[in-house]
């Protein structure tokens, strides 16, 4: 086993998991973007030149162990605090011990501190200071993002790496070296564990590396041996030693709002396949119906909108079925709204439309609204010309009469452009045909009154 002056000692009643953590980046499998030969953060451990950093990714996915290989590897001291427990009065003991040159020499400590995000500002701002002179070099670990949930002055002073669920390749090499290594590992135990039982421990981990050793630990350690003293572990005991699948999913972290996100844009790539999968997940992770209610209103006119008119309708009457029904029946309807949403034709031209309307108030002189318009209910008011030359549409051919409605700075604009899909392909030819009647009884009431002339 390697050793160094920061080596983290363990015994076999430590969990395997704990043992097994990697202790140099040779023993380390996956988080390849970052960590394969050449890339950054490998080139800064090898050279024992850190910066501070700040790894974020799920749980079990490597963030303590680059912190163990760092404290392996690094000549300067290394410093352990989890936000949970430690407060500014343990920040500032590691930084006042690190500015003693009878203790520390060097002048610098790496500091690990473990879901830095529970670290609230005043904690965070305490170790601004010391990681700015760079006598702190900082390595933060969080499931959070930290864009969200560290101080911005942190996160400049700081390189972000991001870790992602391991593949079901690296927990496979995980395992066997467990089941391999006599003095960290299980492999002073006569086991016999067969493909598919891996297979399973790997795939049911969902990426994280220490889901899947639990798993096999708590299977080699109750599995009786047989007549030859050998540990057999079939799918069956991998079955009965496993937890259920985690879903990587927080209803108030980010995975809420990727995942919902990812639903929205399959929908409006009009794939209900993937939208289901990324329902299924959502819900799985135990997201609040009316969170994708809302959701799905939203989409059903921002993605489909007047393409298909009905859909708006049909979801809402989803959504509150949905609150009716509850979980587990209510994720049916859901299923069905959201197949209806990317199935549909898509037109966002609601959506465009708004939004034009909208920058014109803030950008441009949008005039006064026509007093033939204005509402009158005093009659006083008409004699300061309100309602005075309204034309009622229905007293007109068609009921289209010559009125134009756009205040008169605005005449012409087009707000509302028709796509030729779906419903909107009549929409579409109604609007031409109700410009073509407008016009024609715009010239007719100009010619009346060259007539009257």
């Amino acid at each position: 086993m390697p050793t160094s002056n920061n080596e983290i000692n363990f015994d076999r009643h430590s969990p395997l998991a704990y043992r097994m953590a990697p202790m140099t980046l040779s023993d380390f499998a996956g988080q390849r973007h970052i960590l394969s030969e050449g890339k950054l953060l490998w080139r800064m451990i090898k050279a024992d030149r850190l910066s501070s950093i700040i790894l974020f990714g799920p749980p079990g996915t490597g963030k303590t162990s680059i912190a163990r290989i760092i404290a392996n590897s690094t000549e300067a001291p290394f410093s352990q605090l989890n936000a949970v427990t430690s407060g500014v009065a343990d920040i500032k003991r590691v930084i006042s011990d690190t500015g003693n040159s009878l203790l520390n020499p060097s002048g610098r400590t790496v500091l690990f501190i473990d879901e830095i995000h529970r670290f609230n500002k005043a904690q965070q701002d305490a170790l601004l200071p010391s990681v700015e002179d760079g006598s702190i070099i900082l390595i933060g670990a969080t499931t959070e993002n930290p864009y969200f949930q560290v101080n911005k002055a942190l996160i400049s002073r700081s390189t972000v790496f991001q870790l992602y669920p391991l593949e079901d390749d690296d927990v496979h090499t995980i395992l066997e070296r467990a089941l391999n290594d006599k003095e960290r590992g299980l492999g002073y135990l006569l086991l016999n564990v067969t493909a598919e039982a891996l297979d399973f421990f790997a795939q049911r981990a969902g990426g994280d590396a220490r889901i899947a050793l639990n798993g096999l630990e708590l299977a080699a350690l109750t599995t009786k041996p047989d007549s030859e003293g050998v540990i057999a572990i079939d799918l069956e005991a991998a079955m009965d030693s496993m937890q259920e699948k985690v879903a990587l999913y927080d209803s108030t972290g980010e995975a809420h709002y990727d995942t919902v996100s990812a639903m929205i844009k399959s929908m409006r790539g009009s794939d209900p396949q993937a939208a289901i999968h990324y329902l299924a997940r959502s819900l799985r992770g135990g997201e609040d119906i009316n969170f994708i209610g809302r959701r799905l209103a939203i989409a059903a006119s921002e993605e489909v909108g007047m393409a298909n008119p009905q859909v708006l309708s049909i979801v809402v009457s989803a959504w509150q079925a949905a609150q009716m029904v509850g979980m587990p029946e209510a994720q049916i309807i859901l299923s069905q709204a959201v197949i209806l949403i990317a199935t549909s034709p898509k037109s966002n031209a609601s959506y465009l439309a708004i939004n034009r309307a909208m920058d014109d108030l803030d950008n441009k002189d949008i005039g006064e609204i026509p007093f033939y318009l204005r509402n009158a209910p005093v009659e006083g008011m008409k004699d300061l010309g309100y309602s005075l030359g309204y034309e009622y549409s229905h007293d007109w051919p068609e009921a289209i009469s010559s009125q134009e409605f756009l205040p008169e700075k605005l005449r012409g604009v087009q707000y509302y452009l028709p796509s030729d899909r779906g419903h909107e392909q009549t929409v579409s030819k109604w609007m031409a045909e109700v410009e073509k009647l407008r016009k024609a009884e715009q010239r007719k009431k100009r010619t009346e009154g060259a007539d009257n002339d």
